[in-house]
């Protein structure tokens, strides 16, 4: 079985870790942190530059990726909950360029931001993917988008981005061929819809968008979000509300709406996502997915074959923290962040 190495701890409530050359991390803490980490796991003091945050609940700063061209351009993505007025807000992306000295975050502008704004501090989703075609990006990300939990309703309409995934340009423009584009009363960021909280989000090796979403009691889902298709929720699920009643129709299926590729129910609360494409864990482990689990703990090893799950295995259950995120280096290895107010940056070693 693999181990966990700590490469840095003392992180308050970290939620994503992206890659810098020369070995660096760039960790984001909820309470509204960005933190470039050394390759010894020395903090530097958080970048100053970032737009205010609204931290509160499941809101703050959450997502950050580094663009496909960043050794050139130095540009870094992340999403936020933005605070509107009174109590409102919503999940919004920002782009910016990392400062050379690695101190702050320049030419920082939102590219998109959710509407509309609404008072709660929940169901942010939050997780930035960059698109590919054949193999290439193409200028594009997917942004998944949480139903902010009593407004669920909305994620079975248009006119709003609530329980949505959307598709934007590196320029926050919308492109022409998103599926919505031009329909009356519907907005045009939107790929998809019919999601609960997606919190994990990558790219497969199958060349399409993967994610899960929380369900409720059980129906956490994985799903490969296809342009315009409806996924559900809160229509149907395959778990039950908190209290117990039946979710929507109190079906898990209906005509019309995309049944998830695989389900966890009960639910293991689900968070960050990342195929494996390298050798380093030996025969079994390439092509597996690996997503985290909040609630019981451990990092899920997912086995696949023929786009359907085969087996699962239950790793670093010995860490005793919630797993946030989970990603794959440069150098081939996964890297765990942990959700805690003491939250650390774990290095998967091979056995």
């Amino acid at each position: 079985m693999p181990r966990a190495q700590t490469v840095a701890s003392g992180l308050q409530h970290p939620w994503a870790v992206a890659f810098l050359p020369e070995g660096r991390f760039l960790v984001t803490e909820r309470p509204g942190r960005l933190r470039v980490v050394e390759p010894d796991g020395k903090l530097q003091a958080p970048l100053a530059g970032l737009p205010e945050v609204a931290a509160g609940g499941q809101g703050g700063l959450l997502d950050v990726i580094t663009d496909s061209d960043f050794p050139r351009n130095r540009t870094i993505y992340f999403c936020f909950s933005e605070p509107g007025k009174g109590t409102a807000n919503s999940t919004a992306l920002a782009r910016a360029r990392l400062a050379p000295d690695l101190k702050r975050l320049e030419d920082v502008r939102i590219i998109f931001s959710q509407q509309p704004k609404y008072g709660s501090t929940l169901h942010f989703g939050c997780r930035i993917v960059e698109r590919r075609v054949d193999g290439r990006p193409d200028g594009t990300l997917f942004l998944t988008l949480g139903d902010r939990f009593s407004r669920r309703d909305d994620a079975q309409t248009l006119d709003n981005h609530h329980g949505k995934v959307v598709r934007v340009g590196k320029d926050g423009t919308v492109p022409r061929d998103n599926p919505f584009v031009g329909k009356p009363g519907a907005l045009p960021e939107i790929w998809s819809y019919g999601h609960r909280n997606g919190q994990g989000a990558t790219w497969g090796p199958d060349g399409r968008l993967w994610m899960h979403e929380h369900g409720a009691r059980g129906g956490d889902e994985i799903n490969r979000p296809e342009a315009g298709r409806n996924y559900g929720w809160p229509v149907i699920s395959h778990g039950v509300n908190y209290d117990g009643s039946p979710v929507g129709s109190g079906r898990s299926s209906q005509p019309g709406m995309e049944q998830p590729l695989h389900h966890w129910t009960p639910s293991i609360a689900p968070s960050g996502m990342a195929f494996l494409s390298s050798d380093r864990y030996g025969p079994g482990w390439k092509g597996n997915l690996f997503v985290g689990s909040l609630k019981f703990q451990y990092l899920n090893r997912v086995e696949l074959k023929d786009g359907k799950v085969v087996a699962e295995h239950k790793l670093l259950e010995d860490v005793g923290q919630r797993m946030r995120d989970v990603r794959q280096g440069p150098d081939g290895l996964l890297y765990v962040v942990t959700d805690s107010p003491n939250g650390r940056l774990i290095r998967v070693l091979p056995n």
